[in-house]
């Protein structure tokens, strides 16, 4: 072999010495041996400028790991060595081989995305997140619970039947054997899941579902039927067929399968293609068998709070009684600031839509759950503290005040219900609260907490003094930010179905009764929840994770804020998401998505329903009520509170047995003229009606003709007096 002669070293470069001072004496060669390969003074060529040279040099002279020397206490004479990347070798070694920029671009990235596997690899591995986090890597987790709790809320509500559905179960929470599902109907032909793996499916061992028909047949078909008692809707067929954004799927074909499968097409069905598709209500057969509720199967504690044995699930026609105790058939709507036409149309439209019997004299029909309304009323602005003759105070107003008095009438009484809201006492109502909300700002959203109203001179246009929204420019926030919070609450302390006070019943909730989960509805175009609609379940341990997160993210409870809470934890599922479509039909066109197939009527702007353009204003007087998104449960028009239903005739119109009312808006509406609350009726002034009637006219002067005795409900029901 031949032999390999070490290239020399030129002049001066073995006494080099770094900027830090350590000497390159010891540096390893550079340059290859080979003398065919470099030329006769051993260094190649690109190596010979200083700069270079330096570089290399400086590649060498630190470690590529330091150790930090940590004292460990109750041992003077040792420590605890830590050892860490060195970032300044990590920095030149970068700089030496790519060069200044390139190299420097590299580590920044790189160490994003060392950043991002660490705290991705945390959040697998179960491990609790902190608060903080940095900015890039966007807002930080609102988890606070462990895998193992969570797992214990997915049971809890699995065994208690609050999870009818088919849909998957989080794989991330690690479940080894599918938790058992008397909500759904048993599968022989699927058996307990034994392997060590992660499963994400529950198993039903639930009575068996019939899916139903719903329509009257010839002659008796110019009404819709009311649904059957004990019904169920079919939340996983109504999501495969209407969630937009799963697949692309239109609001206008969503309220035709809820039109169709619901019944309310009765008359106008057209012959279609298997109508089968369009089944999505069915009742559950009787049970056979107990739910489970072995020990095992619920949590005995989650973070300090007793949760209590899983409720069992039973069947409508398994039931006592017509009504579930443990799923009180209850809608709660909160109001502030003087009682308008805005609490007292989605009253009407209550009594106008909803099984309450209220058609019927004595006997009632015993087959029937009959729902209530509980109004509830802050009597002041939002940071106030009720005082001690509160309740008196409220029922006073409301006996006075045109617009509720009608709703305090006999007939009525019990049916809906008049509620005084107390912030503390409901705080207190609330086990998860009671023993830490004094030390939270009630008062925030999204992040953003108003000023402590204590420490906050007030004048009389703050917003700490507003009670309701009479105008735009004088919106009230902090009962908003309060009503965010109200709704849960109210849910989880009596159970039932929270709607915001812009709301108007559009068809009976019998079917969405009977399905035993929580949810609320998309938020438009966004996979965020609005909480305008809201069902959540008493005492449920769906409830218990909200507050307790809630607590450590300082009772934020805005709906953006609700579902980070749910998406962190993985209890999506458990808090479904509907679609808009079955309660806000019009809001992906309002922020102009769908327009090129919209629903009826088509609105690009939720002011068209108060201001209904000229162009398509023939529709509300020549269709009415059937016109209005048939097919949908409800609609929100998104407050507007100074705009008026019926601004010619401003007033509570139902008829002589509630004219006291009626004088007392008139005469209000009267201004300087001379007439009084004991004024004859024909001494009103004449008031001339609009040509075109709005949307919102048209839904007001309809319900109060149900009211009047004038016309049937929309299932041909008449009120007989």
């Amino acid at each position: 072999m031949r032999s390999r002669a070490r290239p020399s070293q030129p002049a001066g470069y073995g006494n080099r010495v770094a900027k830090d001072g350590h000497q390159l004496n010891n540096l390893p060669s550079l340059a290859m041996s080979s003398s065919g390969y470099y030329p006769h003074d051993g260094l190649p060529e690109h190596l010979k400028s200083a700069p270079l040279r330096d570089k290399l040099a400086l590649r060498y002279s630190s470690p590529w790991f330091v150790t930090l020397p940590l004292p460990i206490p109750g041992a003077r004479t040792r420590q605890l060595r830590l050892c860490f990347p060195n970032p300044q070798r990590l920095y030149r070694s970068s700089v030496a081989r790519f060069g200044r920029r390139t190299g420097s671009t590299i580590l920044f990235f790189g160490t994003l995305l060392f950043v991002f596997a660490v705290f991705s690899l945390a959040r697998q591995l179960g491990i609790r997140p902190t608060k903080w986090s940095l900015p890039f890597l966007g807002k930080p987790s609102t988890r606070i619970f462990e895998h193992e709790e969570l797992r214990r809320v997915w049971q809890w509500e699995v065994a208690s039947g609050h999870y009818p559905s088919h849909r998957s179960i989080p794989q991330q929470l690690g479940f080894l054997h599918p938790p058992p599902n008397p909500a759904i109907p048993l599968r022989p032909d699927v058996t307990e899941h034994s392997a060590a793996a992660r499963v994400n499916t529950t198993r039903g061992v639930g009575p068996k579902r019939t899916y139903l028909d719903i329509q009257f047949h010839p002659p008796k078909v110019a009404y819709p039927p009311r649904p059957v008692p004990g019904s169920v809707a079919d939340l996983d067929v109504v999501m495969e067929r209407c969630d937009p954004w799963e697949e692309k799927k239109y609001v206008r074909d969503c309220l035709e399968l809820l039109r169709v499968g619901g019944g309310l097409d009765n008359g106008n069905r057209l012959r279609r293609g298997n109508l089968n598709e369009y089944r999505y209500i069915y009742k559950e057969s009787p049970a056979t068998a107990p739910s489970p509720t072995s020990p095992e199967l619920w949590a005995p504690s989650l973070r300090g709070i007793l949760l209590p044995p899983p409720v069992r699930h039973r069947p409508y026609a398994s039931l006592p009684t017509p009504c579930d105790p443990d799923n009180p058939r209850i809608f709660h709507m909160f109001w502030a600031g003087p009682f308008t036409d805005k609490p007292y149309t989605a009253l009407l439209s209550f009594l106008y839509t909803q099984n309450t019997g209220l058609h019927l004299k004595e006997p009632r029909d015993t087959t029937v759950c009959r729902p209530q309304f509980w109004m509830w009323i802050n009597p002041g602005p939002a940071a106030s503290v009720p005082n001690p003759s509160a309740l008196s105070d409220m029922y006073k107003e409301l006996k006075n005040n045109p617009w509720a008095m009608p709703f305090l009438h006999p007939r009525f009484h019990d049916i809906i219900h008049f509620k005084l809201w107390n912030t503390t006492e409901q705080l207190d109502g609330v086990p998860e609260l009671k023993d830490e909300w004094r030390d939270r700002n009630l008062f925030n959203s999204l992040g953003k907490a108003v000023a402590n109203p204590q420490a906050k001179k007030k004048t009389p246009d703050d917003v700490l003094e507003r009670a309701g929204s009479p105008s735009s420019s004088t919106y009230d926030r902090l009962s908003v930010i309060l009503s965010d919070m109200a709704r849960f609450i109210l849910c989880h302390r009596f159970g039932g179905t929270y709607l915001d006070a812009d709301t108007i019943f559009l068809r009976d909730w019998e079917e969405l009764w009977g399905w035993t989960g929580a949810f609320a509805y998309r938020w438009s175009w966004k996979k965020e929840y609005n909480t305008a609609a809201l069902h959540m379940n008493k005492g449920s341990a769906l409830g218990t994770f909200l507050f307790k997160t809630a607590l450590e993210n300082d009772l934020d409870f805005h709906p953006e804020t609700i579902s980070r809470y749910t998406k962190d934890a993985y209890l999506e599922g458990l808090l479904l998401c509907l679609p808009d479509a079955m309660f806000d039909s019009p809001w992906l066109n309002t922020d102009k998505y769908q327009r090129e197939r919209p629903p009826q009527p088509y609105f690009k702007a939720f002011s068209e329903f108060f201001d209904t353009p000229a162009a398509s204003s023939a529709a509300p007087s020549a269709l009415g009520f059937n016109g209005f998104f048939k097919g949908a449960y409800s609609y929100h028009y998104h407050n507007f509170w100074w705009k008026p239903f019926d601004p010619t005739r401003n007033w509570p119109d139902l008829g002589s047995r509630f004219a006291t009312g009626e004088r007392i808006a008139r005469a209000a509406l009267a201004g300087g003229l001379n007439i009084t609350i004991d004024s004859d009726p024909e001494e009103f002034p004449d008031v001339p009606d609009r040509g075109d009637l709005s949307w919102a006219t048209v839904m007001k002067r309809t319900f109060e003709a149900y009211i009047r005795g004038e016309m049937p409900n929309m299932y041909g029901e008449w009120l007989e007096w």
